[in-house]
């Protein structure tokens, strides 16, 4: 073999490919995005951080990463060939030849490790950057508008931000790069080794018949069958992984729950109801894990059969050509090796079936995150304006999200310094009306004239995590107020002994506030 050479035609074979790959790619995600709904799941999370008129660095990682796909790809066709002119060598007893093979198993494996060790870093370091852009850009819009809060009170109820900003982020990211080098890695290599197979098949008499390279059309019907079966067997496992997903993250909440109110549980002595509680929630999550395991014993079991029928196929169909010395030895080996990757890459997509439900059940959830966040942001027909020193009211109405009437044409001014005490009974809207002044109601329409700078306080306490000069000065951040003025506030709330012990900032910073 001319090394020189194969490493040129190598070079030339990537390039070529790259560019029929960045094309035939690029063609299929527009169609994806354009007719599919999982596909415009999949571009609202994804188009922004691929845009060029953001940054071109990641088209050119992704880019990089598919080139180190196809290298493989390429090492994987010459390690073919190796199956052959080795085989080929023992069969002849050509120890030279044999030799020569080894030195040249030796620069395979050296360049698959490289490749491998790269195409690692670029994948890691391409999903890295992606997380972080997304997750950036999802705790932005949750928190933006009070998003956080408001999603609380629209229809589309936003249960587990968390799980979706932190869990379901990584996982979309990880799953959209593993899928992708996937299919490029499947139909590359399934293009390559068809043409190698084509070469090694013989024909085949079917029904007195002779079919010529017979083989190739079989391990396609063969594929296409099995994945159809298998493609119904697993469709299931869609939604039984997003409600797993549901379930296990209601479990955690709960239990999160308790530990937060373990009080209050405990003055009313509620552990019988909240274990009870929690044995129903768990139930439903066992419930749900066997409904996983049924499905994914007739899913995997299919397709461990078709997987074991597979080693033998190309074998039975080979061997009486072998035994006539119409091919040798290696011309066999390598058919069964080339059979063994074509199939394996024309399965891709059905051994894929089962990551590809959750990836559909993780855009589901992203999407619903998205979807609720917008519900609670739509404009509110009421508008806040500011005054200098007065509250006013003018023809202001709220309403609950369920389109009930709570308060109607209110007409009210509060100059500075008045005060006013609202009763009623629960529900009829007080702190509704508190809600509508701090811009957190949707469902009101009127005009609200207030300060800028006002104080809301919650009825539910907060302490912020970090330090005591943390707490001190939120909502504001710790360098909007100096060290005297902390030492100040605190002995005004009679905390003044906490400030004898704080001869330096940076004591005073890391006093931290646990509860």
């Amino acid at each position: 073999m001319d090394y020189a050479q194969e490493a040129i035609n190598s070079l030339l074979w990537i390039v070529k490919t790259l560019a029929m790959t960045a094309v035939v790619f690029s063609f299929g995600i527009f169609l994806l995005v354009r007719f599919t709904h999982w596909g415009k799941q999949f571009w609202q999370f994804a188009g922004g951080y691929l845009s060029p008129r953001r940054s071109i660095k990641p088209l050119l990682f992704f880019l990089l990463i598919v080139a180190m796909t196809l290298v493989s790809v390429r090492i994987s066709l010459v390690h073919s060939e190796w199956y052959n002119n080795m085989y080929t060598s023992l069969q002849e007893f050509n120890e030279p030849v044999f030799w020569d093979q080894m030195v040249l198993f030796c620069v395979i494996a050296t360049s698959s490790v490289i490749a491998a060790l790269l195409s690692y870093y670029l994948e890691q370091r391409f999903s890295i950057d992606w997380i972080e852009w997304l997750n950036g850009q999802l705790v932005d819009k949750w928190m933006g508008d009070r998003a956080y809060y408001k999603t609380q009170y629209v229809s589309a109820n936003l249960d587990n931000p968390d799980q979706r900003i932190q869990q379901d982020v990584q996982s979309y990211v990880r799953t959209t790069l593993s899928l992708s080098t996937g299919v490029i890695d499947a139909v590359t290599s399934m293009i390559s080794y068809t043409i190698l197979l084509w070469g090694l098949a013989g024909p085949m008499m079917v029904f007195g018949t002779e079919i010529p390279r017979m083989m190739v059309f079989l391990v396609f019907a063969y594929v296409i069958i099995t994945t159809a079966i298998a493609f119904r067997l697993g469709r299931p496992l869609i939604m039984l992984n997003f409600v797993n997903e549901r379930l296990n993250a209601n479990y955690r909440y709960s239990l999160i729950r308790i530990k937060e109110y373990a009080e209050s549980v405990a003055f009313y002595a509620g552990e019988k109801v909240e274990r009870s509680q929690l044995y129903k929630q768990f139930s439903a999550v066992i419930n749900n894990m066997w409904d996983i395991v049924y499905r994914t014993l007739k899913f995997s079991g299919f397709n461990l059969v078709v997987s074991q029928v597979s080693v033998v196929f190309p074998l039975l169909i080979q061997v009486g050509r072998y035994f006539e010395k119409q091919i040798k030895l290696g011309d066999l080996m390598q058919t069964l090796q080339v059979f063994g990757k074509l199939h394996s890459n024309l399965s891709f997509f059905r051994n894929s079936y089962d990551g590809f439900a959750g990836y559909k059940a993780t855009l589901d959830r992203l999407t619903g995150f998205g979807y609720a966040i917008d519900m609670a942001n739509r404009q509110s027909t009421s508008h806040l304006h500011e005054h200098e020193t007065d509250v006013i009211f003018k023809d202001l109405s709220i309403s609950n999200p369920f389109g009930k009437t709570l308060i109607e044409n209110l007409n009210l001014t509060l100059p500075q310094g008045s005060t006013l005490l609202i009763q009623g009974n629960s529900g009829v809207g007080k702190t509704t009306l508190l809600r509508t002044v701090a811009g957190l109601w949707a469902y009101s329409e009127g005009d609200v004239y207030c300060p800028t700078h006002q104080l809301f306080l919650s009825q539910k306490p907060y302490l912020p995590q970090g330090s005591l000069l943390t707490a001190l000065a939120y909502p504001n951040e710790e360098k909007t107020f100096n060290r005297d003025e902390m030492i100040e506030v605190l002995k005004r709330v009679s905390l003044g002994p906490f400030t004898r012990s704080f001869r330096a900032r940076a004591r005073l910073d890391t006093y931290s506030i646990t509860w």
